[in-house]
């Protein structure tokens, strides 16, 4: 009997064995190339000279006869009010710092977790013209200066340094080469990226693109090492092909595609105007700088990401509308 009890004990111990061995296996594979706790720096890998990137031009689909070729500048500033929190109004609607992370505004000036349609509709902006809309991103921070300011100790979850502010933000609404666009309806929610793309399964979702002013040929996914002078950049396109339907979606996503390379949108989506946030940053050559993310995604550059709602009025929608269907350049 004693012997028949050491050997059920043994065969426990190795099933729980390996249990456990699988279990630190699978967290290691999990974490990835990096090292060090959740929410550590960026690994020295994150970071790539721009000289290094290779030159890659944009495809751009060709203009058929039928396409809407304008644009419309959004002059909204650069959140010079300092709209800052950790709030998510489209992935985390009423959860206060649901976010865990900071980040900063143009447009409406009241957005927070606890906004509704009604409050952002009645709420003052930072647009010159009107549009009280609300597009925000995750802030970039220099790690090797301690914030001071609020909001650059808040987020916590190993979100640390002195927030940079943007130098620039160009909010952009494009057209569609192979068709007419379509108004947005009104509080349309609307995000790109993928805020957890360094612990997903797949790149699908990520939509980072990190450059230098000086080189717009070469985009990346890490954070670029540009030449003194040159500011840092950000570009944040959203997706365009809308299901007719509803103004928010499954995943956040479901309701809002992205267009094929060619321009075409998927079966059953309709062509709306397409959003383009551009931001660029002056950080000092060589200074280290990380973008806010989760603990987990260890500030992965390629978790950046965007989000609006697009609370223009029908008239200013209309407007947006006939100008890129009419191919002109506007500003509004």
């Amino acid at each position: 009997m004693g012997k028949e009890r050491r050997l059920l004990t043994l065969v426990i111990c190795l099933v729980l064995g390996g249990g456990l061995l699988a279990a630190v296996l699978g967290a290691s594979r999990a974490a990835g190339p990096h090292r060090g706790a959740a929410g550590a720096r960026p690994a020295p890998s994150d970071y790539v000279d721009i000289q290094d990137v290779p030159r890659i031009s944009e495809p751009i689909p060709a203009q058929g006869p039928d396409g809407s070729a304008g644009s419309v500048v959004m002059d909204c500033g650069r959140n010079e009010e300092g709209h800052y929190n950790e709030d998510n109004l489209v992935v985390s609607p009423g959860l206060r710092a649901g976010a865990h992370h900071t980040h900063a505004y143009v447009g409406n000036l009241s957005t927070d977790a606890m906004s509704t349609d009604a409050s952002l509709d009645a709420a003052a902006t930072s647009c010159r013209g009107g549009d009280r809309s609300t597009y925000y991103w995750p802030v970039l921070r220099r790690t090797d200066r301690p914030g001071s300011r609020p909001h650059e100790n808040s987020a916590g979850h190993g979100n640390t340094g002195a927030i940079l502010p943007e130098a620039s933000v160009r909010v952009e609404f494009r057209g569609s080469p192979v068709s007419k666009v379509v108004a947005m309806p009104r509080f349309l929610r609307g995000m790109t990226g993928d805020a957890v793309a360094y612990t997903a399964a797949s790149d699908a979702e990520v939509r980072a693109r990190w450059g230098c002013s000086g080189a717009p040929d070469r985009p990346t996914t890490r954070y670029p090492r540009c030449p003194e002078g040159d500011r840092v950049t950000r570009t944040l396109v959203f997706p365009s092909c809308w299901n007719g339907l509803d103004t928010a979606g499954e995943g956040h996503r479901s309701h809002l595609k992205f267009p094929a390379a060619d321009g075409v949108c998927p079966r059953g989506t309709f062509p709306v105007p397409e959003l383009r946030v551009s931001l660029s940053y002056a950080v000092p050559a060589g200074a280290p700088m990380a973008l806010d993310s989760f603990p987990e995604q260890r500030h992965s550059p390629k978790t950046d990401h965007g989000m609006f709602v697009n609370a223009m009025t029908e008239r200013q929608m209309a407007g947006v509308v006939a100008c890129l269907n009419e191919g002109r350049d506007c500003r509004m």
